[in-house]
């Protein structure tokens, strides 16, 4: 029995990343000897034991034969018989194919620390075309070492794009779309995930509704970069910088899907690209299902967006059902994600990424003064039932005529 520590923590330490999980290779040995020296069995559809003392993962050496469509699609084979190298090989990517044994001594068959060296991401052999999660896994990897100078090596890139042509893709299950998909969002240039997609053609076939936005032009003077695709990649980048949470991250990506209903003999103009963009938020949500404070996020952020850059030209009554749709008086941390995201869509455009942004602190401040006003303050004798609801609402309206001043700054275009 020899075992190797494989894959992520071998390549992170390589590129002196912070480790996360370590995951092990056995070889040479029966799942009855993993029971026999004490680990538990945890895998279902080939054997994985943990180790009770560390918590980790260790996977028997195995084979892997393509037996059907989709990532599902496989018959595995384990036993002693298998080597390290046989396990190597069924891997994505060559620099997630290298191993290290117990003496720290590398084990590198397919040239994986050469392409660390190269910052190339490239699969190790022609079977990486069996597997169309690993499309998803090479976008997603692009994506979270996008800023270290990887890029895709061609040939992998165009087995890619065969793979999209042979339909490959469109046997991934929603929850592993959604998975690799969330993941990307969390990385530092989401974008570089969308882009990578697009650039094998996997985007439209997996979101249609965002492939749809490129190409689509916008007004450029409030739009510098024009095309509406290029916009929505800026915008998940520019809540990535911001350290936004993941429901913020995807209702900037969605934000804009209204803009690829619009009427060609309406561009560059786009009115209500917010209203349009419901059924399509909608849709995509419902089909990757979606958790729901992603969905609920993009679904008022798309829907109210406009409403937000505007914000400096509301009129108290409009500004507090605006605070109010939002979850300001209800719901504070639904509030901020929203303003978050319409931060992003501000900063998504060509030469403003830094640009200041003060629809949010004024609707913050409009917030803390629409909820010093309790239900207890208008709660006077005989007063009872939706009255209560109607008089808190004036109550509130009032202190927002008191308290704010307007000015007429904001972008009506998004």
């Amino acid at each position: 029995m020899k075992r190797y520590l494989v894959g992520g923590a071998v390549r992170d330490r390589l590129l002196g990343l912070a480790l996360g999980d370590r995951d092990w290779v056995v070889v040479g040995v029966t799942p009855e000897q993993m029971l026999a020296a004490g680990y538990r069995p945890v895998g279902k559809d080939f054997p994985v034991f943990l180790d009770v003392k560390t918590g980790e993962e260790h996977a028997l050496a195995r084979t892997e034969r393509k037996s059907g469509h989709g990532y599902r699609g496989f018959t595995f084979h384990t036993g002693p018989e298998v080597t390290l190298e046989d396990d190597l090989r069924r891997r994505d990517l060559t620099v997630n194919a290298i191993a290290q044994d117990d003496e720290g001594r590398l084990i590198d068959p397919y040239g994986g620390q050469a392409d660390l060296r190269a910052r190339l991401l490239r699969h190790v052999s022609p079977a990486f075309a069996e597997d169309p999660l690993r499309v998803l896994r090479v976008a997603r990897f692009h994506a979270r070492f996008a800023t270290l100078g990887f890029r895709v090596a061609d040939e992998t890139l165009a087995l890619m794009r065969q793979m999209v042509d042979d339909g490959e893709v469109d046997h991934l299950v929603p929850e592993r779309v959604w998975k690799e998909m969330s993941r990307a969002l969390m990385h530092a240039r989401p974008s570089v995930f969308f882009q990578t997609l697009r650039d094998c053609g996997a985007l439209a076939r997996i979101l249609p509704e965002v492939d749809a936005l490129f190409g689509v032009p916008q007004r450029a003077d409030y739009h510098p970069e024009i095309d509406t695709g290029i916009h929505t990649l800026m915008c998940v980048d520019a809540a990535a910088r911001a350290g936004a949470a993941l429901p913020v991250r995807f209702a900037a990506l969605v934000h804009d899907l209204g803009k690829a209903r619009t009427p060609p003999d309406e561009w560059p103009q786009h009115r209500q690209h917010e209203q349009r963009g419901v059924a399509p938020v909608r849709a995509v949500c419902e089909r990757l299902r979606v958790p729901n404070d992603c969905r609920d996020l993009a679904i008022d952020v798309t829907r109210e967006h406009l409403n937000v850059h505007r914000a400096f030209e509301l009129r108290p009554t409009t500004l507090h059902d605006l605070i109010e749709r939002l979850g300001g008086l209800r719901r504070p941390e639904r509030f901020e994600q929203a303003l978050q995201a319409c931060e992003a869509d501000a900063r998504g455009r060509l030469g403003h990424e830094s640009s200041a942004y003060p629809q949010t602190d004024h609707l913050r401040a409009a917030r803390e003064i629409a909820i010093a006003i309790q239900a207890a303050d208008v709660m006077h004798e005989g007063v009872q039932g939706a009255e209560i609801g109607r008089r808190l609402r004036e109550a509130r309206v009032a202190a927002l005529k008191r308290g704010l001043s307007r000015c007429s700054t904001g972008d009506p275009e998004g």
